[in-house]
């Protein structure tokens, strides 16, 4: 008999679960940062760019009880995990799954959004490996992020706020590149797995207005040891993670 692929457990948080076997892009550290760092302040109508599984605007939906939630993906299987993930959470109403690209909907939609979040794909080269799901998830090859700037340029509200994580470099080259389409960086906050350690990834604010960037510093562990979480991260996401 053949072997079968263990399925991915669930995903636990302290107010919602999320099912993750059939998506290719797994909940991760980078995810769950930007759902508990993006400013929700004020947000009645917000856009997840490429959900997955869903686990941001899940995590938006706990911060933001006024707002309402789009999450889109042109992945049809992500797209019916993500649906699933809402419809058992707490706040099914307040959450919708789109399943269409980017491009495309940013052409064809009149909804504005005064929050959009995104934790896009970064590799712009190199080739697929065995996992070839995750590898395109990994791939910009469906989303460029010329192309995903030119949608939050044309999806954003006046006043509204655009917030992303991406690693170091990628994220230095995003926020030069989005200067070109008037979005400029307002909020910054350099991530590092430890104080000594340099940094390798990067929370970033978007808006149309160009101002002063806010700059601030973010290590997850204290040491090398398993569960020794800096005091700030663990603010960062005491409201979602068990452990916290």
């Amino acid at each position: 008999m053949a072997k079968t692929e263990k399925q991915t457990a669930p995903f636990q948080f302290k107010q919602f679960a999320v099912q993750q076997d059939r998506c290719a892009m797994k909940v991760g550290t980078d995810g769950i940062m930007l759902g508990a760092w993006a400013k929700v302040d004020a947000a009645t109508q917000a856009l997840d760019i490429g959900t997955g599984t869903g686990v941001i605007a899940l995590m938006l939906a706990q911060r933001a009880p006024e707002a309402t939630i789009h999450a889109i993906d042109i992945d049809d299987v992500a797209c019916e995990q993500a649906g699933e993930n809402f419809a058992s959470s707490p706040w099914e109403k307040r959450l919708s799954v789109i399943q269409e690209a980017i491009q495309d909907y940013a052409r064809t939609t009149r909804t504005t959004y005064d929050l959009i979040v995104s934790n896009p794909p970064f590799f712009s080269g190199g080739t697929f490996g065995m996992k070839e799901e995750r590898a395109i998830a990994r791939q910009t090859v469906r989303m460029p992020h010329g192309d995903l700037l030119i949608a939050v340029r044309q999806l954003l509200a006046k006043n509204g706020r655009f917030c992303l994580v991406l690693p170091y470099l990628e994220g230095l080259r995003f926020q030069e590149r989005a200067e070109e389409y008037h979005l400029f960086c307002t909020k910054v906050t350099e991530v590092r797995p430890k104080p000594d350690a340099a940094v390798n990834r990067l929370l970033m604010q978007f808006e149309q207005e160009d101002r002063p960037t806010e700059t601030d510093q973010l290590a997850i562990r204290a040491t090398e040891a398993e569960d020794s979480y800096t005091p700030a991260y663990r603010a960062l996401l005491q409201d979602f993670l068990l452990k916290f």
